[in-house]
């Protein structure tokens, strides 16, 4: 059943109007019909069905007929720490690592990031990358939005970043993710831009209790790498494993 984003407050026997974008897709897009039903979510951890009243493809009125609770976030918060690359790069990293359970995103200003984001063209990219998240919410079933934050500098990621159990991705480590101790519920990833971290960088991220680590002998792109390390780390420690804290 289709599932759409509504950013507002949702009750059950709740008439409510889409918006403009949301009716266009349901009606133009999907050719969703009077009468036929929709899953609608904003975040609150439910699911609401919803039946559509009319065929207005500017502003289509639903009707929420149930409201079911969804709890399928992983028992692992992760949080992301992505040195910002160009392009679709960044947004097929986000994407990506969205459906695989992240729960938090800060993307990172590195040394070897592109240009700088500065004053609207920071407000733009934040949008345009929350946007990200929602269709990767509603295409992968969750019901609680992933939060991302303003874009930081590297230096504020690895000094405010508090975690219990915190990894850097450095091709040359020698640890990998399976040789380290297990997070007991919570784990911070940092990975690199193009071109990676410098030395600099993952020395100040060691001295701020970061651990390096490699996921093998091949060089990863950065936008391989954060959704690699996270489907890992959720195999060993989170969704899939019956017992995460062991």
């Amino acid at each position: 059943m289709t599932r759409i984003y509504h950013s507002s407050e949702i009750e059950l026997e709740q008439n409510l109007v889409l918006g403009k974008k949301s009716s266009h897709h349901l009606i133009r897009v999907l050719r969703s019909k009077k009468g036929s039903k929709v899953t609608l979510f904003n975040g609150d951890g439910y699911e609401y069905l919803a039946e559509i009243l009319d065929d207005n493809s500017k502003n289509c009125q639903l009707e929420i007929k149930d409201k079911t609770e969804i709890n399928n976030e992983s028992p692992l918060n992760i949080t992301l720490l992505q040195g910002i690359s160009r392009g679709d790069r960044m947004d097929s990293c986000i994407q990506k690592s969205v459906e695989l359970g992240i729960h938090t995103i800060i993307p990172v200003i590195c040394q070897k990031t592109g240009p700088s984001l500065k004053d609207n063209r920071a407000e733009k990219k934040l949008k345009h990358w929350q946007q990200i998240i929602i269709s990767a919410c509603e295409q992968s079933g969750r019901c609680i939005i992933p939060e991302i934050k303003t874009a930081t500098n590297f230096l504020s990621a690895v000094q405010n970043t508090h975690s219990d159990h915190k990894i850097i991705l450095a091709p040359n480590a020698k640890n990998t993710i399976k040789s380290i101790p297990a997070p007991n519920n919570d784990l911070c990833i940092l990975i690199g831009p193009e071109g990676g971290f410098t030395e600099e960088e993952i020395q100040l991220a060691m001295d701020n209790n970061f651990i390096s680590v490699s996921l093998g002998p091949r060089i990863l792109r950065t936008e391989t790498a954060g959704p690699a390390c996270v489907a890992i780390a959720q195999t060993l420690w989170g969704d899939l494993n019956l017992e995460p804290n062991n």
